[in-house]
């Protein structure tokens, strides 16, 4: 079983942070799914650390580092109706964090010559994100969302 701190579960405060609108980690994990399965289909392995990095801002620091949440936040949001509801910012920051760290097992295999378990990879990071661009169904979100009910964590929304 994976031991989780509370840290990694709280990102740091007792407080529930602000919540965030819903479609900006969706249009993040579209953009993600596009680019991995584009990378894929023209074998271009570079491209995988570079999602690694953006995934890895948006784990961060969210849409203020992120930038495909950044894009969506200053061009795409403003154009677009309030959202129906808003979600806890930490559920989408967790799978971030572990769609980085599948990304940099992707580029490790790559680099070691190991194509077909650095595109697997890859290509379980694309496959988790489409789903959760096309359905909402975030699994890392509800992953986090299991362990932080089970520790009492507060909740944005």
């Amino acid at each position: 079983m994976i031991e989780m701190s509370d840290s990694v579960l709280e990102s740091g405060s007792a407080a529930a942070p602000k919540p965030i609108d819903p479609r900006g980690p969706r249009f993040n994990q579209g953009v993600i799914t596009v680019a991995l399965l584009a990378a894929f289909l023209a074998d271009w392995k570079p491209m995988v650390p570079v999602i690694g990095v953006v995934l890895l801002l948006s784990a961060a620091g969210g849409s203020q580092w992120g930038p495909f949440l950044r894009l969506y936040r200053d061009a795409i949001r403003p154009r677009l109706s309030p959202p129906g509801g808003l979600e806890d910012p930490r559920g989408p920051q967790f799978a971030a964090t572990i769609g980085t760290v599948f990304l940099a097992g992707s580029t490790i295999a790559h680099l070691a010559g190991a194509a077909a378990l650095g595109w697997g990879l890859a290509l379980v990071v694309a496959a988790l994100a489409g789903l959760a661009a096309v359905t909402g169904i975030c699994v890392g979100c509800e992953i986090w969302l299991f362990f932080a009910r089970r520790r009492g964590v507060p909740l944005a929304v």
